[in-house]
């Protein structure tokens, strides 16, 4: 028996990094899973996990694929009972002195769309099937959505929203649907790209050699978290071991906020 059986989920994002360790996870449990990814190469990989699996090729900030992402999971598995949310665009940094006048108003739009609008139409999309599973939601906070410094201005606002959106849609949807958070620290063996607004989209986080050996001096564990290690929490915020849950957030950090 796992903790998912029967249950079916979608996920907006999911072919790589957390979503794809969190993936693994809920299939491992028993739920059959609806990925909603914008890489049609990461598609074809997760056509070949088996039925349990159904790779959807789509943009999570575009309202029109998030609706299809949620009919075309509901019409395979004939429910959703839980919606994850991974959808993200890093910033890498950047202060506000040092983002061009010109580019402010398309930086701004390509973070909050990503990390924030994301959230809020696959949110929108699910409601009525969600509502009548009495389902959840999990969308993915950050780090950066508590601690200043964990990313710049931008990334950093944009993630404090999300945290934000977790209680008030827990308020809003309750006693319907339950909403919860996880809230991962710096992690290895993601493929969170920058902003393209910021000149930064091909940059990836992984590409500094030093990057374990510096999470490792800022968490009080002593850990550099990889994708793995977040899934469980997502797994239990999905399962009916976290029912009397909703407006919470799991911080999956290393412990960061102890010190």
């Amino acid at each position: 028996m796992g903790w998912l059986d029967g249950k079916a989920a979608l996920f907006v994002g999911g072919g790589s990094g957390i979503g794809r360790a969190t993936l693994d996870a809920f299939v491992a449990e028993g739920a059959r899973v609806g990925v909603l990814e914008i890489d049609p190469v990461k598609c074809e990989r997760l056509g070949q996990l088996g039925p349990a699996v159904l790779p959807i090729h789509g943009d999570g900030t575009s309202r029109s694929d998030n609706e299809r992402a949620v009919r075309e999971t509901y019409d395979a598995f004939g429910a959703l009972d839980t919606l994850v949310s991974f959808v993200g665009v890093f910033d890498y940094y950047t202060p506000l002195e040092s983002i061009p006048d010109e580019r402010l108003d398309a930086a701004f739009d390509e973070l909050f769309a990503a990390n924030v609008k994301s959230c809020l139409l696959c949110t929108k999309a699910a409601l009525e099937p969600l509502a009548a599973a009495e389902g959840n939601i999990v969308l993915t906070v950050s780090t950066s959505g508590f601690y200043p410094g964990r990313g710049g201005v931008l990334y950093v606002a944009s993630k404090f929203a999300v945290r934000g959106m977790v209680v008030e849609l827990a308020h809003e949807l309750a006693p319907r649907v339950r909403v919860n958070g996880v809230a991962p620290g710096g992690t290895l063996d993601t493929e969170l790209r920058g902003a393209v607004s910021l000149g930064l989209g091909e940059r990836r986080l992984d590409d500094d050699p030093s990057r374990e050996e510096r999470l490792r001096e800022r968490t009080p564990l002593d850990i550099a978290l990889r994708p793995e290690d977040h899934a469980g929490a997502y797994v239990f915020l999905a399962s009916d071991r976290a029912r009397g849950i909703t407006g919470m957030i799991v911080n999956s950090d290393g412990g960061i906020g102890v010190r």
